[in-house]
């Protein structure tokens, strides 16, 4: 069968700006991406039906007969038996939100204007797990992370780890193949930690699951972590982190502290950078939205900052409450910056200017070099697409 994932349009909204460079299922929370969770468990391939601007880099595929799949859906083992099992003008769903549904091609391109008349419903009975705003990315990281060590770690056998380790709770670290682990403390007892292939822990780092550390990536000297926290690809951390999740390709390498907060990929925090993640009244955290063009509350007391793709700070940059920042913003300054920053901002607390586009595609190129990745033209034009969308609204 030919699976497809597909974007709610008001959730990719709502997960915005973090949805600027990718579908929705292409959000890293757990230790998988939500594609990578769909294929590991179907054990296929998918691809995606998304805005006609990422298609270059997330191209449909179409076959005779095709599942459409909710991309915001962790999928769980009744979801993946009801989605496999699914026929002809049947649907697959919880409450009112489809999960999947079966289409031939010819129905797959007018599906918007598809009837739902004479189609039968699978009904889920459990709740899934479904990412809907940004800020729940970290708020629900724990369930998807423990979901995620049961799915990869399940008939498997740790690598050993060294006896210069001080660990609680072994039998809930699960160490891949090249991973390097000295003289650190590993606190499991508290939630699995799960170290990628290739991945380092240095010296002195203590870490407390649950806790994702993927493929290449880095924790730094005397680094302090709490759970659930996910550090993705080739990301370098240190510093004091609590409860959030870097996609992949991201630094936070030095001192300061990261709370409640999501990481697009390509980014960049400078030295001493600290985000606040509670507000000193103790009141509930409001966020921007992109859709709605406004602050809107989170009901969370705990919030941090929500980052996009290729942004970068300064060292000793302060982000307050429940900071947005958009895609390939540079922010540097003294003092709290705003709550809001839009796409390709220049600047700080002081005021922002437009960052210019072939700076921003210079930048990304070196940065790309550096992580032996080719910014091609698929990534330029993505980052074109992007710049000319928010150029036409400073806000979005």
């Amino acid at each position: 069968m030919n699976y497809i994932l597909f974007d709610e349009s008001i959730v990719r909204t709502n997960l915005l700006p973090l949805t600027f460079v990718r579908p929705v299922a292409d959000i890293r929370i757990g230790i998988l991406t939500i594609r990578e969770k769909w294929e590991k468990r179907l054990k296929a391939t998918t691809s995606t039906l998304t805005d006609n601007y990422l298609s270059a880099k997330f191209p449909i595929v179409k076959m005779a007969e095709n599942v459409l799949i909710n991309g915001s859906i962790c999928p769980n083992d009744e979801i993946i038996a009801a989605v496999k099992n699914l026929k002809p003008n049947q649907t697959v769903v919880y409450n009112d939100t489809i999960i999947a549904l079966h289409v031939t091609e010819e129905e797959l391109n007018h599906v918007g204007d598809a009837s739902t008349e004479g189609i039968e419903e699978i009904i889920i009975s459990n709740a899934p797990l479904k990412i809907n705003h940004t800020w729940e990315i970290f708020s629900k990281n724990e369930i998807a992370l423990a979901d995620d060590f049961l799915l990869l770690t399940k008939g498997r056998k740790s690598n050993p780890l060294s006896n210069t380790n001080r660990v609680v709770g072994g039998e809930h670290v699960f160490v891949e193949k090249g991973a390097r682990v000295e003289f650190a403390i590993l606190n499991a007892s508290t939630g699995p930690i799960y170290i990628g292939k290739d991945a380092e822990i240095m010296e002195g780092a203590v870490i407390r699951g649950p806790f994702a550390l993927c493929d290449g990536a880095q924790v730094k000297m005397a680094a302090k972590i709490y759970g659930p926290t996910t550090v993705g690809p080739y990301c370098r951390v240190g510093g004091e982190i609590n409860n959030s999740v870097l996609f992949g390709y991201s630094n936070k390498a030095h001192d300061g502290f990261l709370g409640h907060s999501v990481i697009g990929e390509w980014c960049n925090l400078g030295a001493d950078t600290n985000t606040s993640n509670l507000k000193n009244t103790y009141d509930n955290v409001r966020l921007w939205s992109y859709g709605k063009q406004t602050f809107v509350n989170t009901h969370l007391q705990f919030c941090g900052l929500i980052m996009g793709d290729h942004s970068k700070c300064a060292i000793d940059t302060m982000f307050n409450t429940g900071t947005v920042v958009g895609v390939s913003a540079n922010v540097f300054g003294s003092g709290f910056q705003r709550n809001f920053i839009p796409s390709f901002s220049w600047g700080g607390s002081g005021g922002h200017t437009n960052y210019s586009i072939n700076k921003a595609m210079e930048v990304a190129e070196i940065v790309f070099k550096r992580r032996r990745r080719n910014f091609d033209e698929v990534e330029r034009e993505l980052l074109t697409s992007v710049y000319n969308l928010t150029l036409k609204n400073k806000y979005l």
